[in-house]
């Protein structure tokens, strides 16, 4: 399991808790991702494409909204994929939260199969630019 815990500026927080909280926006804020069919508010079936290192993979399955807390600005997610092929799969449980012109993004990620096979180096280093991206493309979303 690998864990990654990122910062991004939030300019108008009132903006970003509507894109947090909309999996139909906030899902292609993910470079690579689109929702592929909606489940209810609060779920969807999502594809992803990546690279990892010389391999292209896409991964597809549901994401959803495991709770919400207006208060906090805290919103937790959960995402169960695999690779189209079925020689991979990645799951993860994301908390976002928002507070004072930030954000904090907390994910713990588990990939496995041909996947991991590419080393854990690979894997952060793909996994820590979707977020860092994802975060940009939530204040301009």
């Amino acid at each position: 399991m690998l864990t990654l815990n990122e910062t991004f500026a939030v300019p108008d927080a009132e903006h970003a808790w509507g894109v947090i909280n909309d999996l139909n926006t906030l899902v292609p804020c993910v470079p690579g991702a689109r929702v592929k069919s909606v489940d209810s508010a609060h779920a969807v079936k999502a594809e992803i494409e990546v690279r990892m290192g010389a391999m292209g993979m896409t991964f597809t399955g549901p994401v959803k909204i495991e709770s919400a807390d207006a208060g906090s600005r805290t919103v937790k997610i959960k995402a169960d994929t695999l690779e189209t092929l079925g020689h991979s799969y990645a799951t993860g449980d994301i908390t976002i939260s928002l507070a004072d012109g930030e954000g904090t993004i907390d994910a713990i990620a588990n990939v496995g199969g041909k996947a991991a096979g590419m080393g854990e180096g690979v894997i952060v280093n793909v996994l820590t630019t979707l977020v860092k991206s994802f975060s940009a493309n939530v204040r301009d979303a």
